[in-house]
């Protein structure tokens, strides 16, 4: 499979885009830009950890939904969430209905509370790695990282859930903690 793939728009992006006009307009206007903003990060979170088994057009797809249901992920509004809305989103349809998922995303914007927007946006960000090589080919994109391995550990020990190695570097790529696109991508620096 080639690492890029030219649209019928004549823009080379990396191949995982395909033809679908949801990931392309997700990979040049998001995917791989650096994301400070603590509760859109808290978003990414969230939905990086609802994606956790399936494809993320899926989600992407669902994301207006998912906003509504959760307040538009807003901290203090997905804390405030309880047993009934847990019941209520289990019954919407235009969401991901997984209840540990659900439970997942109000116990972490609890904690996030305690630890703030902007302190989940700097212990997310500690975790940074140096910019490496630009991959050349989809196959040199990893799944994990020692530094996604390390956020991963730092947020499971202050009680986040669903934020396993391989969600949390999705996380990075998703948020521009790496660059992952390929050589060749009209968005590769």
């Amino acid at each position: 499979m080639s690492a890029v793939l030219v649209a019928g728009d004549g823009l080379a992006r990396c191949a995982w885009v395909g033809d679908d006009d949801e990931y392309r307009r997700y990979h040049d206007e998001e995917w791989g830009r650096p994301l400070l903003d603590g509760r859109a990060l808290f978003e990414k979170v969230c939905l990086e950890g609802f994606q956790a088994g399936l494809s993320w057009i899926t989600i992407l797809r669902k994301r207006p939904a998912f906003r509504e249901a959760f307040h538009g992920f807003d901290v203090d509004a997905v804390a405030a969430m309880g047993d009934e809305d847990v019941e209520r989103l289990l019954g919407n349809a235009d969401i991901i209905r997984h209840r540990g998922k659900i439970a997942s995303a109000i116990k972490n914007a609890r904690i996030t509370q305690e630890l703030g927007t902007d302190g989940l946006s700097e212990l997310i960000w500690s975790f940074a790695p140096d910019a490496g090589p630009r991959p050349e080919t989809l196959q040199q994109v990893p799944g994990t990282t020692p530094e996604s391995v390390a956020l991963s550990k730092a947020l499971r020990s202050r009680g986040y859930g669903f934020v396993g190695p391989t969600t949390m570097y999705a996380l990075m790529q998703s948020a521009g903690l790496v660059d992952d696109h390929v050589v060749g991508c009209h968005r590769a620096q």
